[in-house]
């Protein structure tokens, strides 16, 4: 049975239950049903009936919904997190099934104790609205960039009232077709309906472009980082995070409509940047849901140093270690080899001169996109493709025509070869360095991400040869972003990475979404590897001190008798208490004393 303070620090670190006082949540925490599930038991199943709200107190559960053959995984819950509040709030079936992945001890509120709660703490209600609109957006949105074990907590759009302003002007436009149409009645002439109709298509698309555009836009906060993200289709997309690790706070901006129609602006600040969720609706929610994620963050670390600690005891005394999981935050897409094989060796020769991402062990270098090489060297490309198609055109007009000859009679009667033909050769020498030097220029701009550094490496042939480089740990945030309608058409962008005060930039690669990613999967295992080195000594020497009490704690609790040593000494005894410190303080008092004790005793 888990006690009533327990329960009320549980429900304290929810963003669900903010705005209530201790005694709120210690009458809500009396209400509570522990229910205790084994792995793999069902605890309910799309379909369903909901019978209450669950909270998990320990353990952790799966997220799936049922289809015609099979199931899709969402997503899995770990202690802290809630489920079946939707069905309750809406009044419907559940919608998804839930399965313990290992012994689950979860708090439960029967249907009527929450329908109770709510009509008794109206305001909850805003903590669950928020709650249910992020959880209801990010079944309906897939990011391929999610890591296989992260999870969106919180995702928005910006309010509606901005969708409304985008279109304004669009609804204001409408009046020209509306006028066209009627000069057509009045005039009963063809063209102005025609102008009508090219001019109500062009604002409806215009219309439709500002919806989307809208729509396209989101903030999120999953169990690792946060997130901006902004598209405009074919011409910008951006997405700008920052590991959870690196907040340093979440605050809320409004103005007066802004608290009317309860939205705001969400800051988050990290250690050398500003994320803006600006226009989110019921804004304090949404800190209050960013904060609660953020001390969870916290505390899973605090919790991984001290499995670290575990572990290193249990080595120490020979025992079994407890497999733990390793967290990928971006999943790695393999190559398609049948894809691979089907393709003409042509394409691949090409491909290889032209690779943008090469991987090289744990390497893995990416070059600038090849619309930079073509921006940078059709003039070298133009020459030599001009002065080739000079020389065959030469060649085919001597095999062609009957009367030209590639040998020629000089004034003095002796065969001379024909003279272009001669110099093109000559001149591809300097063309061919242009064009070789144009390549290798754009071929030595590389950017390496290793599994402890980032490397910016810039070298000119013949030239100089500048490298900048970061450890790999040292990234607070980054952020990328395609620009321009040919980067989309062709996905490729800049990084934008800051470490320090100082900023890399990893300018035009190839699918800047997944450089990103490649980033900081890195960041996130070097991070992970540095925090269980970090004081591994100290640790070796603390669990051997444990381990050696470990083994030989019979002699240590056993009661051991000091012999006097010396005239100026007194008979004292001593023992050993595991359990404190209290009886080592009393013996050091005896010492000091020397045979005031005797004395003290023979006065009571």
């Amino acid at each position: 049975m888990i006690e009533l303070k327990q329960r009320v620090m549980f429900l304290d670190k929810m963003h669900l239950f903010n705005g209530l006082k201790e005694e709120h949540l210690s009458g809500i925490g009396q209400k509570i049903v522990e229910r205790e599930f084994s792995a793999g038991n069902v605890i309910f199943k799309g379909g369903d009936k909901p019978d209450g709200f669950y909270m998990i107190f320990k353990g952790r559960v799966k997220v799936t919904r049922p289809r015609d053959v099979g199931e899709d995984f969402l997503a899995w819950l770990t202690p802290g997190d809630y489920f079946g509040e939707e069905a309750l709030f809406e009044n419907r079936n559940r919608s998804a099934t839930i399965t313990a992945l290992e012994s689950c001890t979860l708090f439960f509120l029967s249907r009527d104790e929450f329908e109770k709660l709510l009509a008794r703490y109206e305001v909850l209600k805003p903590n669950f609205r928020v709650a249910i609109k992020s959880r209801k957006l990010a079944r309906s949105t897939r990011f391929k960039w999610l890591g296989k074990n992260e999870v969106i907590y919180f995702i928005a759009r910006r309010h509606k009232l901005k969708l409304y302003q985008a279109l304004v002007y669009p609804v204001l436009a409408l009046a020209i077709p509306a006028t066209l149409f009627g000069l057509g009645v009045v005039t009963a002439a063809t063209t102005p309906y025609a102008l009508a109709v090219v001019a109500l298509v062009g604002i409806l698309g215009w219309g439709i472009w500002n919806a989307i555009d809208w729509s396209n836009d989101y903030y999120i906060v999953t169990n690792q980082r946060v997130i901006w993200l902004e598209k405009v289709i074919g011409l910008y997309d951006s997405r700008e995070e920052a590991p959870l690790g690196t907040i340093l706070s979440v605050g809320v901006e409004t103005d007066a409509i802004g608290r009317v129609l309860d939205y705001g602006n969400v800051i988050v600040r990290t250690f050398v940047s500003r994320l803006e969720f600006d226009y989110v609706d019921h804004p304090n929610q949404a800190a209050d849901m960013i904060r609660e994620y953020w001390e969870r963050t916290k505390a899973i670390t605090t919790r991984s140093q001290m499995d670290v600690m575990k572990d290193t005891i249990k080595q120490k005394l020979g025992l079994p270690l407890d497999k733990r999981p390793q967290v990928e935050l971006a999943p790695v897409v393999p190559e398609d080899q049948d894809k691979i094989a089907k393709t003409p060796y042509w394409i691949l020769a090409l491909s290889a001169l032209f690779k943008l991402r090469v991987e090289e062990g744990a390497t893995v270098i990416y070059r600038k996109h090849w619309i930079v090489y073509l921006q940078r060297g059709w003039r070298s490309l133009l020459t030599t493709f001009g002065v080739i198609v000079v020389f065959f055109a030469r060649i085919w007009y001597f095999a062609s025509s009957p009367t030209a000859s590639f040998m020629r009679p000089n004034a003095n009667g002796a065969l001379r070869p024909d003279t272009l033909l001669l110099t093109i050769p000559v001149l591809m020498l300097p063309i061919g360095f242009w064009l070789w030097y144009e390549y290798t220029d754009w071929k030595n701009d590389i950017f390496k991400v290793t599994s402890d550094e980032i490397v910016d490496l810039d070298r000119k042939p013949f030239g100089k040869e500048e490298r900048r480089s970061a450890q790999i740990e040292s990234i607070l945030s980054t952020s990328y972003k395609r620009d321009g309608l040919i980067a989309n058409i062709f996905n490729y962008g800049t990084v934008n990475i800051s470490v320090g005060g100082n900023q890399l930039a990893f300018e035009d690669v190839i699918d800047p979404a997944g450089v990103q990613a490649d980033i900081n999967r890195r960041r996130s295992a070097r991070i992970s590897k540095k925090n269980e080195d970090a004081g591994k000594d100290d640790r070796e020497r603390f669990a051997t001190w444990l381990a050696a009490y470990h083994q030989n704690i019979n002699e240590f609790t056993a009661p051991v008798k000091v012999v006097k040593e010396d005239a100026e000494s007194t008979n004292q005894f001593t023992k050993f208490n595991p359990s404190g410190m209290d009886d080592m303080a009393a013996e050091e008092n005896e010492q000091d004393m020397g045979g005031a004790d005797s004395a003290g005793g023979g006065g009571e």
